[in-house]
């Protein structure tokens, strides 16, 4: 960290836009293969929180390479920069007060669990798409598994980069047993029942 460097505090914070928000803002960490329906599912479940009148933003792997991160590649270290970047951007909209997607590979469980312990108690829930690496590569939406195995491309994860898996994530969802449409349904559930969906915030 750069020296001389002090934290302003600032009068309104995170508690004062939690109020004028009405919501519990969180993460809803995404994680899981390329192909397993990470951005599919995000994507489905924000327009589902739009319509219940939640703010909200999702940040996507891809798009997110397109600006903030467009310097990182895809080796182990700027797989875990790319991580670390996207966590710190998660909490600033955290204190915005909004519920934040993120839907990134994220293939290190370290890099995960660093994320979580920079947001507050409750504030990350970790959503594994475990789907097997069979179906993701059968699906192949990018074409990038077969650019994989054909050597064109490398660090790619599932094939020549690890992919590990959550321990304890809060909530697992398979995309090849489910439709799109179940799995925000079970993600909705979820939330409601641990009361992240609540305009009776304190």
């Amino acid at each position: 960290m750069a020296e001389n460097v002090v934290w302003q505090s600032h009068k309104i914070g995170k508690a004062e836009r939690t109020r004028r928000s009405g919501q519990k803002p969180c993460v809803l960490w995404f994680t899981g293969l390329s192909g397993s329906g990470k951005s599919t599912t995000a994507d489905a479940l924000e327009v589902r929180l739009h319509d219940m009148g939640f703010l909200s933003y999702l940040l996507d792997g891809d798009n997110v390479r397109h600006g903030l991160n467009r310097d990182l590649g895809f080796s182990d270290a700027d797989r875990v920069e790319n991580i670390r970047r996207i966590a710190e951007v998660s909490k600033l909209f955290v204190d915005a007060g909004l519920i934040v997607l993120t839907a990134f590979i994220s293939p290190f469980r370290a890099d995960r669990d660093a994320a979580r312990s920079i947001m507050g108690p409750g504030e990350f829930v970790e959503i594994y798409l475990d789907v097997p690496l069979s179906v993701c590569e059968a699906r192949d939406p990018k074409g990038l598994y077969r650019k994989a195995r054909a050597g064109e491309i490398s660090n790619f994860t599932g094939i020549d980069s690890t992919y590990e898996p959550p321990d304890a994530p809060e909530l697992r969802v398979d995309t090849s047993q489910s439709s799109p449409a179940e799995c925000v349904e079970k993600i909705i559930c979820h939330l409601l029942a641990r009361g992240y969906l609540t305009r009776t915030v304190a």
